[in-house]
Protein backbone atom coordinates (compact mmCIF):
# COMPACT_ATOMS: atom_id res chain seq x y z
CA UNK A 1 0.00 0.00 0.00
CA UNK A 2 1.88 3.04 -1.26
CA UNK A 3 1.43 6.70 1.00
CA UNK A 4 2.17 10.58 1.10
CA UNK A 5 3.80 12.74 3.67
CA UNK A 6 3.21 16.37 3.55
CA UNK A 7 5.09 18.47 5.49
CA UNK A 8 4.37 21.73 5.62
CA UNK A 9 0.89 20.79 5.19
CA UNK A 10 -1.39 23.65 6.34
CA UNK A 11 0.95 26.22 4.21
CA UNK A 12 0.57 28.22 1.37
CA UNK A 13 2.32 25.74 -0.94
CA UNK A 14 0.03 22.83 -0.06
CA UNK A 15 -2.91 24.46 -0.34
CA UNK A 16 -2.09 26.58 -3.59
CA UNK A 17 -0.45 23.92 -5.02
CA UNK A 18 0.02 20.11 -3.65
CA UNK A 19 -3.19 19.48 -2.59
CA UNK A 20 -4.71 20.59 -5.82
CA UNK A 21 -2.25 18.25 -7.43
CA UNK A 22 -3.00 15.14 -5.83
CA UNK A 23 -6.52 15.93 -6.49
CA UNK A 24 -6.12 16.11 -10.39
CA UNK A 25 -3.99 13.15 -10.39
CA UNK A 26 -6.73 11.16 -8.43
CA UNK A 27 -9.38 12.27 -10.82
CA UNK A 28 -7.43 11.32 -13.90
CA UNK A 29 -6.54 7.97 -12.25
CA UNK A 30 -3.12 7.92 -11.60
CA UNK A 31 -3.02 7.39 -7.26
CA UNK A 32 -3.95 3.94 -6.95
CA UNK A 33 -7.36 3.29 -4.66
CA UNK A 34 -5.31 2.21 -1.56
CA UNK A 35 -3.10 5.56 -2.02
CA UNK A 36 -2.78 7.43 2.00
CA UNK A 37 -2.64 11.13 2.33
CA UNK A 38 -1.14 12.29 5.83
CA UNK A 39 -0.35 15.87 6.42
CA UNK A 40 1.50 17.14 8.99
CA UNK A 41 2.73 20.75 10.59
CA UNK A 42 3.10 22.36 13.85
CA UNK A 43 -0.91 23.35 13.59
CA UNK A 44 -3.03 21.59 16.27
CA UNK A 45 -5.68 20.28 13.96
CA UNK A 46 -8.11 17.53 13.52
CA UNK A 47 -8.26 15.30 10.77
CA UNK A 48 -11.64 16.60 10.33
CA UNK A 49 -9.99 20.16 10.25
CA UNK A 50 -7.24 19.41 7.81
CA UNK A 51 -9.92 17.73 5.31
CA UNK A 52 -12.13 21.16 5.28
CA UNK A 53 -8.99 23.19 4.85
CA UNK A 54 -7.81 20.82 2.01
CA UNK A 55 -11.77 20.56 0.42
CA UNK A 56 -11.64 24.57 0.33
CA UNK A 57 -8.27 24.33 -1.45
CA UNK A 58 -9.88 22.02 -3.59
CA UNK A 59 -13.51 23.37 -4.59
CA UNK A 60 -12.52 26.27 -7.25
CA UNK A 61 -10.55 23.52 -9.02
CA UNK A 62 -13.74 20.73 -8.92
CA UNK A 63 -16.07 23.84 -9.71
CA UNK A 64 -13.85 24.75 -12.68
CA UNK A 65 -14.59 21.66 -14.61
CA UNK A 66 -12.15 19.37 -12.71
CA UNK A 67 -13.95 16.42 -11.44
CA UNK A 68 -17.14 15.98 -9.90
CA UNK A 69 -18.56 16.30 -6.07
CA UNK A 70 -18.13 12.26 -5.90
CA UNK A 71 -14.24 12.84 -7.10
CA UNK A 72 -13.65 15.83 -4.54
CA UNK A 73 -15.16 13.24 -1.47
CA UNK A 74 -13.18 10.13 -2.83
CA UNK A 75 -10.18 12.16 -2.18
CA UNK A 76 -11.03 14.19 0.77
CA UNK A 77 -11.26 10.58 2.46
CA UNK A 78 -7.87 9.70 1.44
CA UNK A 79 -6.43 12.16 3.94
CA UNK A 80 -5.85 12.47 7.14
CA UNK A 81 -3.65 14.38 9.72
CA UNK A 82 -1.23 14.51 11.94
CA UNK A 83 0.20 17.13 14.41
CA UNK A 84 4.14 17.31 14.57
CA UNK A 85 6.41 19.31 16.77
CA UNK A 86 9.75 18.58 14.92
CA UNK A 87 11.82 18.75 17.49
CA UNK A 88 10.06 16.01 19.08
CA UNK A 89 11.68 12.76 17.93
CA UNK A 90 8.47 10.63 19.05
CA UNK A 91 6.01 12.72 17.54
CA UNK A 92 7.55 10.87 13.98
CA UNK A 93 5.97 7.64 15.81
CA UNK A 94 2.72 8.80 15.44
CA UNK A 95 3.13 9.67 11.78
CA UNK A 96 4.14 5.93 11.35
CA UNK A 97 1.22 4.80 12.97
CA UNK A 98 -1.10 6.87 10.83
CA UNK A 99 0.29 4.51 8.01
CA UNK A 100 -0.67 1.36 9.92
CA UNK A 101 2.94 0.53 10.26
CA UNK A 102 2.88 -0.09 6.80
CA UNK A 103 5.61 2.32 5.44
CA UNK A 104 6.99 -0.26 2.32
CA UNK A 105 6.38 2.56 -0.07
CA UNK A 106 6.34 6.28 1.10
CA UNK A 107 6.75 9.55 -0.80
CA UNK A 108 7.69 12.29 1.35
CA UNK A 109 7.32 15.46 0.74
CA UNK A 110 9.35 18.18 2.34
CA UNK A 111 8.04 22.08 2.77
CA UNK A 112 9.42 22.82 5.25
CA UNK A 113 11.88 25.54 6.79
CA UNK A 114 16.05 24.05 5.80
CA UNK A 115 16.79 24.62 9.22
CA UNK A 116 14.63 22.02 10.26
CA UNK A 117 16.20 19.58 7.84
CA UNK A 118 18.34 17.97 10.14
CA UNK A 119 15.69 17.50 12.72
CA UNK A 120 13.21 15.98 10.24
CA UNK A 121 16.05 13.65 8.77
CA UNK A 122 16.30 12.45 12.39
CA UNK A 123 12.69 12.37 13.21
CA UNK A 124 11.76 9.95 10.22
CA UNK A 125 15.22 7.50 10.71
CA UNK A 126 13.84 7.50 14.88
CA UNK A 127 10.20 6.30 13.05
CA UNK A 128 11.51 4.03 10.51
CA UNK A 129 10.53 6.11 7.93
CA UNK A 130 13.61 5.86 5.55
CA UNK A 131 13.60 2.18 4.46
CA UNK A 132 14.76 1.41 0.78
CA UNK A 133 11.32 1.95 -0.97
CA UNK A 134 10.77 5.31 1.15
CA UNK A 135 12.01 9.02 -1.44
CA UNK A 136 12.62 12.11 0.02
CA UNK A 137 11.34 15.27 -1.83
CA UNK A 138 13.13 18.55 -0.93
CA UNK A 139 10.98 21.93 -1.94
CA UNK A 140 13.47 24.78 -1.82
CA UNK A 141 15.12 27.15 -0.25
CA UNK A 142 17.77 24.60 -0.09
CA UNK A 143 20.38 26.37 1.81
CA UNK A 144 21.67 30.26 1.28
CA UNK A 145 24.83 29.39 -0.25
CA UNK A 146 27.33 26.16 -1.22
CA UNK A 147 28.37 26.09 1.85
CA UNK A 148 24.79 25.91 3.65
CA UNK A 149 23.49 24.16 0.93
CA UNK A 150 26.19 20.71 1.29
CA UNK A 151 25.36 20.88 5.12
CA UNK A 152 21.43 20.19 4.44
CA UNK A 153 22.69 17.82 1.12
CA UNK A 154 25.15 15.81 4.11
CA UNK A 155 21.84 16.26 6.61
CA UNK A 156 19.51 14.72 4.16
CA UNK A 157 22.41 11.99 3.14
CA UNK A 158 22.90 10.26 6.36
CA UNK A 159 19.24 8.95 5.49
CA UNK A 160 18.55 9.10 1.81
CA UNK A 161 20.91 8.45 -0.57
CA UNK A 162 21.29 10.46 -4.34
CA UNK A 163 18.85 7.65 -5.82
CA UNK A 164 16.23 8.47 -3.17
CA UNK A 165 16.59 12.57 -2.85
CA UNK A 166 14.48 13.79 -5.53
CA UNK A 167 15.11 17.73 -5.26
CA UNK A 168 12.18 20.02 -6.67
CA UNK A 169 12.27 22.81 -9.29
CA UNK A 170 8.70 23.47 -10.23
CA UNK A 171 10.04 24.78 -13.28
CA UNK A 172 10.96 21.32 -14.63
CA UNK A 173 7.19 20.19 -13.92
CA UNK A 174 5.86 22.41 -16.77
CA UNK A 175 4.89 20.95 -20.05
CA UNK A 176 6.52 23.76 -22.58
CA UNK A 177 10.04 23.10 -20.42
CA UNK A 178 9.71 19.50 -21.26
CA UNK A 179 8.98 20.26 -24.60
CA UNK A 180 12.62 22.01 -25.11
CA UNK A 181 14.00 18.44 -24.70
CA UNK A 182 11.10 17.01 -27.41
CA UNK A 183 12.22 20.45 -29.82
CA UNK A 184 15.65 19.42 -29.87
CA UNK A 185 15.87 15.68 -29.22
CA UNK A 186 13.01 14.83 -31.65
CA UNK A 187 13.25 17.10 -34.98
CA UNK A 188 16.12 16.93 -36.87
CA UNK A 189 15.17 20.34 -38.58
CA UNK A 190 16.67 22.25 -35.29
CA UNK A 191 19.93 20.40 -33.71
CA UNK A 192 22.14 21.15 -35.98
CA UNK A 193 21.07 24.79 -36.07
CA UNK A 194 21.76 24.79 -32.18
CA UNK A 195 25.26 26.39 -32.05
CA UNK A 196 27.17 29.47 -32.24
CA UNK A 197 27.92 29.17 -36.00
CA UNK A 198 23.82 29.92 -36.22
CA UNK A 199 22.56 31.36 -32.71
CA UNK A 200 23.38 35.37 -32.24
CA UNK A 201 22.33 35.21 -28.49
CA UNK A 202 19.73 33.52 -25.84
CA UNK A 203 17.49 35.81 -23.68
CA UNK A 204 15.61 34.16 -20.50
CA UNK A 205 13.46 36.25 -19.13
CA UNK A 206 11.15 35.47 -15.82
CA UNK A 207 8.35 39.00 -14.93
CA UNK A 208 6.56 38.74 -11.85
CA UNK A 209 3.88 41.41 -11.20
CA UNK A 210 3.77 40.64 -7.79
CA UNK A 211 5.97 42.27 -4.79
CA UNK A 212 7.00 40.82 -1.58
CA UNK A 213 3.85 38.76 -1.10
CA UNK A 214 4.27 37.82 2.49
CA UNK A 215 7.52 36.78 2.20
CA UNK A 216 9.08 39.47 3.85
CA UNK A 217 11.91 37.85 6.23
CA UNK A 218 12.87 35.59 3.54
CA UNK A 219 13.11 37.59 0.19
CA UNK A 220 15.01 39.95 2.27
CA UNK A 221 17.64 37.09 2.72
CA UNK A 222 17.25 36.04 -0.92
CA UNK A 223 17.03 38.65 -3.38
CA UNK A 224 16.23 38.13 -7.37
CA UNK A 225 19.49 36.36 -7.65
CA UNK A 226 19.48 33.69 -4.93
CA UNK A 227 15.41 33.00 -5.51
CA UNK A 228 15.29 32.77 -8.77
CA UNK A 229 18.85 32.85 -10.99
CA UNK A 230 20.16 30.17 -9.23
CA UNK A 231 17.34 27.66 -9.54
CA UNK A 232 14.95 28.51 -12.11
CA UNK A 233 16.88 30.67 -14.43
CA UNK A 234 19.92 28.55 -14.72
CA UNK A 235 18.00 25.19 -14.69
CA UNK A 236 16.50 26.85 -18.00
CA UNK A 237 19.76 27.72 -19.34
CA UNK A 238 21.28 23.76 -18.98
CA UNK A 239 17.98 22.44 -21.17
CA UNK A 240 18.58 25.05 -23.62
CA UNK A 241 22.29 24.66 -23.88
CA UNK A 242 22.79 20.69 -23.02
CA UNK A 243 24.60 18.21 -25.38
CA UNK A 244 22.57 15.61 -26.47
CA UNK A 245 22.21 13.25 -24.16
CA UNK A 246 22.78 9.38 -24.72
CA UNK A 247 18.89 8.14 -23.69
CA UNK A 248 16.31 9.98 -22.32
CA UNK A 249 17.13 8.85 -18.67
CA UNK A 250 17.67 10.45 -15.16
CA UNK A 251 21.32 9.90 -15.25
CA UNK A 252 22.44 10.96 -18.67
CA UNK A 253 20.13 14.33 -18.82
CA UNK A 254 21.62 14.81 -15.24
CA UNK A 255 25.28 14.26 -16.57
CA UNK A 256 24.98 16.71 -19.46
CA UNK A 257 22.62 19.43 -17.39
CA UNK A 258 26.24 19.57 -14.76
CA UNK A 259 28.57 20.02 -17.81
CA UNK A 260 26.75 23.28 -18.71
CA UNK A 261 26.66 24.44 -15.44
CA UNK A 262 30.26 23.69 -14.84
CA UNK A 263 31.05 25.45 -18.44
CA UNK A 264 29.84 28.94 -17.35
CA UNK A 265 32.25 31.98 -16.86
CA UNK A 266 32.52 33.10 -13.69
CA UNK A 267 31.83 36.49 -13.25
CA UNK A 268 35.14 38.66 -11.88
CA UNK A 269 34.90 42.14 -10.22
CA UNK A 270 35.26 44.34 -13.94
CA UNK A 271 32.43 42.19 -15.40
CA UNK A 272 29.70 42.65 -12.45
CA UNK A 273 30.08 46.08 -13.68
CA UNK A 274 29.31 45.78 -17.00
CA UNK A 275 27.78 42.61 -17.17
CA UNK A 276 25.30 42.47 -14.47
CA UNK A 277 22.45 45.38 -13.42
CA UNK A 278 20.62 45.27 -10.68
CA UNK A 279 17.47 46.97 -9.06
CA UNK A 280 15.31 47.20 -6.97
CA UNK A 281 11.39 48.66 -6.81
CA UNK A 282 10.12 52.18 -5.86
CA UNK A 283 6.30 53.24 -5.78
CA UNK A 284 4.24 53.37 -8.45
CA UNK A 285 1.21 52.35 -10.13
CA UNK A 286 -0.29 48.18 -10.72
CA UNK A 287 -3.40 47.02 -11.50
CA UNK A 288 -5.28 50.26 -11.44
CA UNK A 289 -4.06 51.62 -7.65
CA UNK A 290 -0.48 52.63 -6.61
CA UNK A 291 1.63 50.25 -4.70
CA UNK A 292 4.68 50.53 -2.18
CA UNK A 293 8.27 50.39 -3.00
CA UNK A 294 10.26 47.38 -1.60
CA UNK A 295 11.52 49.32 1.54
CA UNK A 296 8.28 50.17 1.90
CA UNK A 297 6.79 47.01 2.09
CA UNK A 298 9.93 45.55 4.09
CA UNK A 299 9.49 48.72 6.40
CA UNK A 300 13.40 49.46 6.57
CA UNK A 301 16.03 50.35 3.88
CA UNK A 302 17.57 47.52 2.38
CA UNK A 303 19.72 46.96 -0.55
CA UNK A 304 18.24 43.94 -1.37
CA UNK A 305 18.17 43.72 -5.51
CA UNK A 306 14.53 42.70 -6.56
CA UNK A 307 15.11 42.54 -10.07
CA UNK A 308 18.66 41.26 -11.83
CA UNK A 309 19.68 40.69 -15.32
CA UNK A 310 23.41 39.26 -16.41
CA UNK A 311 24.82 38.91 -19.64
CA UNK A 312 26.37 35.32 -19.30
CA UNK A 313 28.45 32.67 -21.15
CA UNK A 314 29.00 29.27 -21.80
CA UNK A 315 32.34 28.21 -22.41
CA UNK A 316 32.21 25.43 -24.48
CA UNK A 317 33.09 24.31 -28.37
CA UNK A 318 28.76 24.48 -28.81
CA UNK A 319 28.12 28.12 -27.24
CA UNK A 320 31.83 30.30 -27.89
CA UNK A 321 31.13 34.02 -27.85
CA UNK A 322 27.19 33.16 -27.59
CA UNK A 323 25.68 35.61 -24.62
CA UNK A 324 23.20 34.32 -22.53
CA UNK A 325 20.86 37.22 -20.98
CA UNK A 326 19.14 36.22 -18.16
CA UNK A 327 16.06 39.12 -16.39
CA UNK A 328 14.24 38.63 -13.71
CA UNK A 329 12.22 40.99 -11.74
CA UNK A 330 9.32 41.72 -9.27
CA UNK A 331 6.91 44.49 -10.27
CA UNK A 332 7.12 44.19 -13.51
CA UNK A 333 4.35 44.83 -16.16
CA UNK A 334 3.49 41.90 -16.81
CA UNK A 335 3.94 38.11 -15.80
CA UNK A 336 5.89 36.35 -18.23
CA UNK A 337 8.53 33.40 -18.51
CA UNK A 338 10.03 32.87 -21.88
CA UNK A 339 13.28 31.99 -23.72
CA UNK A 340 14.16 33.50 -27.07
CA UNK A 341 16.63 31.92 -29.35
CA UNK A 342 17.65 34.83 -31.28
CA UNK A 343 19.54 33.44 -34.93
CA UNK A 344 22.13 35.52 -36.84
CA UNK A 345 20.82 37.16 -39.96
CA UNK A 346 21.46 35.53 -43.52
CA UNK A 347 25.29 36.13 -44.66
CA UNK A 348 23.87 38.17 -47.74
CA UNK A 349 20.78 39.56 -48.68
CA UNK A 350 19.43 39.54 -52.41
CA UNK A 351 16.65 41.81 -51.47
CA UNK A 352 16.32 45.07 -52.03
CA UNK A 353 17.18 47.09 -48.51
CA UNK A 354 15.41 50.04 -49.85
CA UNK A 355 11.70 47.57 -48.74
CA UNK A 356 11.19 45.90 -45.59
CA UNK A 357 14.74 44.54 -44.61
CA UNK A 358 15.28 40.77 -43.96
CA UNK A 359 15.14 39.80 -40.08
CA UNK A 360 16.73 37.40 -38.26
CA UNK A 361 14.57 34.10 -37.45
CA UNK A 362 13.04 34.02 -33.50
CA UNK A 363 12.26 31.35 -32.01
CA UNK A 364 10.39 32.13 -28.80
CA UNK A 365 9.05 29.40 -26.15
CA UNK A 366 7.04 30.49 -23.87
CA UNK A 367 6.43 29.22 -20.66
CA UNK A 368 3.75 31.65 -18.91
CA UNK A 369 0.83 32.77 -18.52
CA UNK A 370 0.27 30.83 -21.89
CA UNK A 371 2.58 27.98 -23.16
CA UNK A 372 3.26 28.23 -26.49
CA UNK A 373 6.54 28.16 -29.01
CA UNK A 374 6.76 30.07 -32.28
CA UNK A 375 8.91 30.90 -34.69
CA UNK A 376 9.41 33.98 -37.00
CA UNK A 377 10.51 33.85 -40.74
CA UNK A 378 10.46 35.79 -43.32
CA UNK A 379 7.77 35.64 -46.00
CA UNK A 380 6.82 37.55 -50.07
CA UNK A 381 3.91 39.64 -48.76
CA UNK A 382 1.05 38.69 -52.06
CA UNK A 383 0.48 40.98 -54.60
CA UNK A 384 2.19 42.75 -57.58
CA UNK A 385 5.14 44.29 -57.06
CA UNK A 386 7.22 45.98 -60.08
CA UNK A 387 10.07 47.12 -58.13
CA UNK A 388 10.88 43.86 -56.68
CA UNK A 389 9.84 41.58 -53.40
CA UNK A 390 8.39 42.81 -50.69
CA UNK A 391 9.07 40.88 -47.66
CA UNK A 392 7.25 40.84 -44.45
CA UNK A 393 8.18 39.14 -40.88
CA UNK A 394 5.42 36.52 -40.24
CA UNK A 395 4.90 34.58 -36.73
CA UNK A 396 4.37 30.20 -36.88
CA UNK A 397 2.49 29.80 -33.76
CA UNK A 398 2.09 26.11 -32.33
CA UNK A 399 -0.42 27.20 -29.97
CA UNK A 400 -0.37 24.12 -27.88
CA UNK A 401 -3.29 25.24 -26.34
CA UNK A 402 -5.49 24.62 -29.44
CA UNK A 403 -3.40 21.69 -30.39
CA UNK A 404 -3.59 19.76 -27.34
CA UNK A 405 -7.38 20.82 -26.90
CA UNK A 406 -8.13 17.91 -25.44
CA UNK A 407 -5.44 17.63 -22.99
CA UNK A 408 -6.40 19.28 -19.51
CA UNK A 409 -3.29 21.98 -18.67
CA UNK A 410 -2.16 20.92 -15.79
CA UNK A 411 -0.17 22.67 -12.53
CA UNK A 412 3.80 21.82 -12.91
CA UNK A 413 3.92 19.89 -9.73
CA UNK A 414 1.24 17.16 -10.32
CA UNK A 415 3.73 16.00 -13.09
CA UNK A 416 6.37 16.09 -10.09
CA UNK A 417 4.51 14.34 -7.77
CA UNK A 418 3.47 11.71 -9.92
CA UNK A 419 7.25 11.41 -10.42
CA UNK A 420 7.74 11.34 -7.13
CA UNK A 421 5.14 8.22 -6.49
CA UNK A 422 6.89 6.20 -9.58
CA UNK A 423 10.47 7.14 -8.55
CA UNK A 424 11.40 8.82 -11.15
CA UNK A 425 14.03 11.48 -10.99
CA UNK A 426 14.99 12.74 -14.61
CA UNK A 427 13.01 16.28 -13.59
CA UNK A 428 14.01 16.90 -10.51
CA UNK A 429 17.75 18.34 -9.89
CA UNK A 430 20.76 16.39 -8.36
CA UNK A 431 23.49 17.20 -6.04
CA UNK A 432 26.25 18.00 -7.95
CA UNK A 433 23.42 20.50 -9.90
CA UNK A 434 22.33 22.34 -7.13
CA UNK A 435 26.20 22.49 -5.60
CA UNK A 436 27.17 23.89 -9.25
CA UNK A 437 24.74 26.65 -9.30
CA UNK A 438 25.43 27.56 -6.18
CA UNK A 439 29.18 27.91 -6.79
CA UNK A 440 28.68 30.36 -9.95
CA UNK A 441 25.74 32.31 -7.66
CA UNK A 442 28.50 32.87 -4.74
CA UNK A 443 31.15 33.98 -6.99
CA UNK A 444 28.79 36.34 -8.91
CA UNK A 445 27.30 37.91 -5.88
CA UNK A 446 31.14 38.33 -4.09
CA UNK A 447 32.08 39.92 -7.59
CA UNK A 448 29.22 42.52 -7.01
CA UNK A 449 30.15 42.94 -3.43
CA UNK A 450 33.73 43.55 -4.20
CA UNK A 451 32.55 46.30 -6.81
CA UNK A 452 30.26 48.11 -5.01
CA UNK A 453 27.07 47.70 -7.15
CA UNK A 454 24.19 48.80 -5.99
CA UNK A 455 20.70 48.60 -6.93
CA UNK A 456 19.58 51.07 -9.47
CA UNK A 457 15.41 52.20 -8.46
CA UNK A 458 12.91 51.28 -10.93
CA UNK A 459 9.27 52.28 -10.66
CA UNK A 460 6.74 49.64 -9.97
CA UNK A 461 5.04 48.67 -13.47
CA UNK A 462 8.06 49.16 -15.69
CA UNK A 463 10.90 46.58 -16.85
CA UNK A 464 13.17 47.67 -14.39
CA UNK A 465 16.11 50.16 -14.44
CA UNK A 466 17.33 52.19 -17.88
CA UNK A 467 20.58 50.35 -17.79
CA UNK A 468 19.04 47.11 -18.54
CA UNK A 469 18.42 48.10 -22.03
CA UNK A 470 22.30 48.89 -22.52
CA UNK A 471 23.39 45.25 -21.38
CA UNK A 472 22.20 44.25 -24.65
CA UNK A 473 22.14 47.77 -27.02
CA UNK A 474 26.03 47.39 -26.58
CA UNK A 475 26.08 44.35 -28.43
CA UNK A 476 23.48 45.58 -31.09
CA UNK A 477 20.54 43.71 -29.74
CA UNK A 478 17.70 44.21 -27.62
CA UNK A 479 14.89 42.45 -24.91
CA UNK A 480 12.50 40.90 -26.83
CA UNK A 481 8.83 42.27 -25.57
Amino acid sequence: MASILLFGATGDLARRMLLPSLYGLDVDGWLGPDVRIVGTARSALSKADFQSEARQAIEPHQSGGLGAKGDVERFIARLDYVPLDASNRDGFIRLSDALDGDNDDVSIFLSTAPGLFAAMIEGLRHAGLTGPNVRLALEKPLGSDLASSRAINDAVAVAFPEERTFRIDHYLGKETVQNVLALRFANRLFEPLWTAGTIEHIQITIGETVGLEGRVDFYDQAGAIRDMVQNHMLQLMALIAMEPPAKFDATAIRDEKVKVLRSLRPIDMQAARSHVVTGQYAAGHQGGKLVQGYTEELGKASDTETFVAIKAHIDNWRWKGVPFYLRTGKRQPERRSEIVIQFKPVPHSIFDAVHVGVQPNKMVISLQPDENIGLTLMAKRPGLDQEGIRLQEVALDLGLANIFSDSRRRIAYERLLLDLIKGKSTLFVRRDEVEAQWAWIDALRQSLADAKVKPLLYAANTPGPSAVDDLLERDGAKWHG
